[in-house]
């Protein structure tokens, strides 16, 4: 409590968390204003029956379920960042810029990513106000009508990230990560008003049942996110004129959750291929494009399958990305030139071997975790029969996951500031 109070009495501090608040107030105003001819039971009904534009609308930070100009919110971006992130397998000067050349050539990465968000943005709002067009939930427009909302469209995505990264400078939070969670946050009171609306006394076992899990959830992935194994680091002791350095011990962390969210994001985008797909084929053949859309909504009816299929594709991406990002030989390496060994191992490929066991062993609790929280809502709902009692674990993990960073970040903001001695 102390820390609460402390933040408010810092004038800087508290001018950038006014700031964010300020943010993301306009992102919701942005995301509540609506393109026009829109049937809202039948966009209600329509989202209802698709349980992949539930985690859509997530990514969108909320503004696909009211179809506003932000309706596709941060989406197009972090789809182009999964797409430059899978091209740096494929060239390595990617990888080079941006793996190695570090902030600067991380910057110019990200360049790149605004670059591609934009076409995608283009296509992603072209082709779903046809597929809903299709659908009757939108009337017709014209020619040019078409054009404007596409390009409105897009452009409420360009501020989004825009938004996203103003919020970033502050240095109290990922701007991208709050923008999605102002979008969970908004949707909270509709969900409690669902839940009060469909209680019964003869279901209060299953409510408070539900809210048990969803406390042990929280903790689990809150554990999930903290949890490392941390490998014993020693240095050798060097003598450079009359001082000795080195002949320290310390520990490189290996994270249980190396990936964090990503893998979700990574198996939600696949899954959402085919619907992106009908959406980009409804620009050619309408017809085409339903029949597709009828599949995916076949697909996801069956819940046993797209629960398995969720669930693997979430623990293959976990490996996946964690390859990416911890390079077990470049590691063992860089030890190597700081002078640093694993006590009892050898350096260079003993010790890049030791690291490779270690983190697949690690990375087998995180991808399994991972996929359980994934398909936990689909396991609630089989056993309550309630469907408004629908514990997003992918939301919970990102409302988690931001919460600890923003806490860390403002952390090391009253640290630094004690340590200069600024009240």
């Amino acid at each position: 409590m102390n820390r609460f109070f402390q933040i408010f009495k810092i004038k800087d501090l508290r001018r950038k968390i006014f700031i964010v608040i300020g943010i993301l107030v306009s992102f919701r105003v942005l995301a509540a204003v609506p393109i026009p001819g829109i049937d809202a039971v039948r966009l209600e009904q329509f989202f209802s029956s698709n349980q992949l534009l539930g985690f859509l609308n997530i990514f969108s930070g909320g503004g696909l379920s009211t179809l506003s100009v932000a309706m596709l919110g941060v989406g197009p971006y972090i789809t182009a960042t999964i797409i430059m992130q899978l091209l740096t397998i494929i060239f390595p000067r990617l990888k080079e810029m941006y793996y190695e050349e570090g902030a600067r050539g991380q910057a110019k990465f990200n360049q790149y990513s605004r670059y591609l968000t934009v076409p995608l943005a283009f296509l992603q709002a072209y082709g779903f106000l046809t597929l809903l067009i299709s659908q009757n939930i939108i009337t017709r427009p014209g020619a040019f009508e078409m054009i404007v909302n596409v390009l409105a469209i897009t452009a409420g995505s360009m501020i989004a990230l825009w938004f996203g990264e103003l919020i970033s400078e502050q240095k109290i939070g990922n701007g991208v990560s709050m923008i999605i969670l102002a979008g969970i946050v908004s949707s909270l009171p509709t969900t409690i008003q669902q839940v009060l609306v469909s209680y019964t006394p003869s279901a209060l076992p299953t409510y408070i049942g539900f809210i048990a899990v969803t406390l042990f959830l929280i903790a689990g992935v809150v554990y999930l996110n903290e949890g490392q194994r941390k490998i014993p680091i020693s240095y050798a002791r060097r003598v450079r004129g009359m001082k000795m350095f080195g002949g320290v011990q310390s520990y490189l962390p290996l994270k249980v959750n190396q990936a964090g969210m990503i893998p979700l994001i990574f198996a939600i985008s696949v899954l959402l291929f085919p619907q992106f797909l009908a959406q980009v084929t409804s620009i050619f053949s309408v017809n085409l494009a339903l029949k597709l859309n009828d599949i995916v909504t076949g697909f996801l009816n069956n819940q046993l399958f797209y629960g398995i299929i969720y669930f693997l594709l979430v623990v293959l991406f976990t490996y996946f990305y964690t390859a990416i990002t911890f390079n077990p030989e470049e590691v063992s390496k860089n030890l190597q030139r700081s002078g640093g060994f694993v006590p009892g191992i050898r350096p260079g490929g003993a010790t890049a071997e030791h690291f490779s066991k270690l983190i697949g062993r690690v990375t087998f609790l995180g991808a399994i975790s991972l996929g359980l929280i994934a398909v936990l809502p689909i396991v609630i709902q089989a056993f309550t029969k309630i469907s408004v009692l629908n514990v997003s674990g992918t939301a919970l993990l990102i409302v988690v996951a931001v919460v600890l960073d923003m806490m860390r970040q403002i952390d090391s903001q009253l640290l630094a500031r004690e340590y200069e001695g600024i009240e």
